[in-house]
């Protein structure tokens, strides 16, 4: 098993001993790049912000440790974010 199917349907974030989603939470899945599969916690997130880009800490992406993968909403639903590259 590599490292991607590793963290499918694991919450980017989340303590590694429990990494699943849970009850009463709200999520949206991370389409491509570094974070690929992974679902993201989207319950307290302010509606005005609902279509504005994320940049997510990540030591996977392209700059390594420090580096942040950027994903932008997809749809209108907010329940996917898509890959949009990495930043330093």
């Amino acid at each position: 098993m590599d490292e991607q199917e590793f963290m499918r349907g694991r919450v980017y974030g989340a303590d590694h001993e429990d990494a699943g989603p849970r009850p009463g939470r709200a999520y949206a899945q991370l389409v491509g790049g570094p974070l690929d599969g992974l679902l993201l916690d989207i319950t307290d997130r302010p509606a005005e912000q609902e279509a504005a880009p994320l940049a997510l800490p990540t030591e996977l992406g392209a700059f390594g440790p420090g580096g942040r993968a950027l994903y932008g909403p997809l749809g209108a639903d907010g329940r996917r974010f898509v890959w949009q590259g990495d930043t330093p």
